[in-house]
């Protein structure tokens, strides 16, 4: 050990330290760097779960004890843990969370003067812990070290080359995922609204690429640069193919963006919304206007409560389109998936009417894709069933589906009025939807087809 002189601290809660030092001080001194191994247990699940929050911290902890910060990156995976670095001159701050346990690896390394221990005396606040250790190492032993000279004025020039930002930078990533694969999202790390409510954990984040955000329990939802992929194909198909659609029930959707296409309509009569967290429609009306922007349209009766419950309370044949706009078949959204849902759906629908539904990724979430087709095919006709494929960049795999019902055997999903289609697209001035788009999404691929007709 005559490389590393170390202290460990052992046994620790917050009240007491107990020191332990293996190496005398001599052997501590003329080192390169120090270096403090930490391990916080017992800590706030919340905290450690919460990437913003960990960056800032980590951020101030190395301020506080008098570092200059060069930059940070720091990452979310989903449905738990972070993990990230802050650069500064004196070297870096790293960690990673398992929220799950309550515990955090941190790594604090120093060159220089400064008092790493305030950096911990901080993060042991700001992360609640009731018990933690460390070790404590001394770096780059100068006794055993021989200085080297050599030539430095070409890494002068380049120094001289390099532009600092100025500010540090933040590279803050958010992650949606499952087992399998992820998709991640680099944000600025504000946090714009966070509440967390009997239903979900609602935020409004942002990123550089695709603007502000709204993310339930972790999964992206819809962002301003391209939520018309999705809320413009969950709507205008099934108006233009019905052709008469006069009064519209509108399950989830607590963005607004369904409800804003849909209203684009001058023939629609009147639209029910059943939002079952009013926290996701006060946060995007706040935060995303843009897409929350029908909701004092005087056509559209809007109710904060249970769709499961009001599709089952729904009087018999009463809509001419039924849209699940649900999130993933977990939490609230679970019994979206339900037969016995979808009956009362079925049932709400008048003769001649159409539901349409999130019907999730055939490339990410493959089993509810294909329980809801054959729940679908299965009450309103084999020939009464389709799939709507469309892209939406910021959903895991970027394939995405609309699952549609047909109450009517002689309503064709795929037969609509070209002309009339592009009238409305070029008068609304639609992002994502034409007359071409609705023929193409119902082509599936290969691998689709044969995904669906698996039993």
């Amino acid at each position: 050990m005559d490389a590393i002189s170390e202290k460990k601290i052992l046994s620790m809660d917050v009240e007491k330290r107990t020191f332990a030092l293996l190496n005398d001080k001599k052997r501590t001194m003329g080192a390169l760097g120090n270096h403090i191994l930490v391990e916080f247990m017992r800590c706030d699940p919340h905290v450690l779960n919460d990437v913003s929050s960990i960056e800032r911290d980590m951020v101030e902890a190395a301020r506080k004890a008098g570092a200059t910060v060069i930059n940070s990156t720091f990452h979310h995976f989903s449905p738990y843990g972070v993990s990230g670095v802050v650069v500064i001159e004196e070297s870096h701050l790293a960690i990673h969370t398992w929220p799950e346990y309550g515990y955090a690896a941190v790594d604090l390394f120093t060159c220089g003067e400064m008092d790493a221990w305030i950096s911990f005396d901080f993060l042991k606040e700001a992360f609640r812990s009731d018990s933690y250790s460390a070790i404590e190492m001394k770096r780059g032993s100068k006794n055993l070290l021989k200085r080297i000279d050599f030539d430095i004025s070409s890494s002068r020039q380049k120094a001289d080359e390099w532009v600092n930002p100025g500010m540090y930078t933040r590279n803050v990533w958010f992650t949606d995922k499952d087992e399998f694969q992820a998709l991640s999202l680099r944000y600025t790390g504000e946090v714009y609204h966070d509440v967390t409510t009997a239903y979900q954990r609602v935020r409004i984040l942002e990123s550089p690429k695709y603007g502000k955000f709204l993310a339930l329990d972790d999964m992206v939802m819809t962002t301003e640069n391209d939520e018309f992929h999705y809320h413009e194909m969950i709507s205008h198909p099934a108006i233009f193919a019905h052709g008469n659609v006069k009064n519209v029930l509108v399950i989830g959707g607590g963005d607004g963006g369904t409800v804003r296409e849909v209203l684009r309509h001058s023939g629609i009569e009147k639209v029910t919304m059943v939002e079952i967290d009013g926290e996701v429609i006060k946060a995007c009306k706040q935060h995303l206007p843009d897409i929350a922007a029908a909701f004092d349209d005087p056509r559209l009766e809007l109710i904060v409560g249970d769709g499961i419950s009001f599709a089952e309370q729904a009087t018999h044949s009463s809509y001419d389109l039924i849209i699940v706009d649900g999130s993933d078949p977990v939490g609230p959204a679970e019994g979206l998936f339900s037969v016995g849902f979808y009956n009362n759906c079925y049932k709400a629908l008048k003769p001649d009417g159409i539901l349409v539904a999130q019907g999730e990724s055939p490339k990410f979430n493959e089993a509810a894709f294909t329980d809801l087709h054959d729940t679908i095919e299965g009450l309103f006709g084999k020939g009464n069933a389709y799939v709507s494929l469309f892209y939406v960049p910021t959903y895991p795999t970027g394939m995405w589906s609309f699952q549609v019902g047909t109450k009517a055997s002689a309503t064709d999903f795929g037969h609509i009025d070209a002309a009339e289609v592009e009238a409305f697209v070029q008068a609304k001035g639609l992002k994502y939807y034409n007359s071409s788009i609705h023929t193409a999404s119902l082509a599936l691929p290969n691998f689709v087809r044969q995904l669906l007709q698996r039993k």
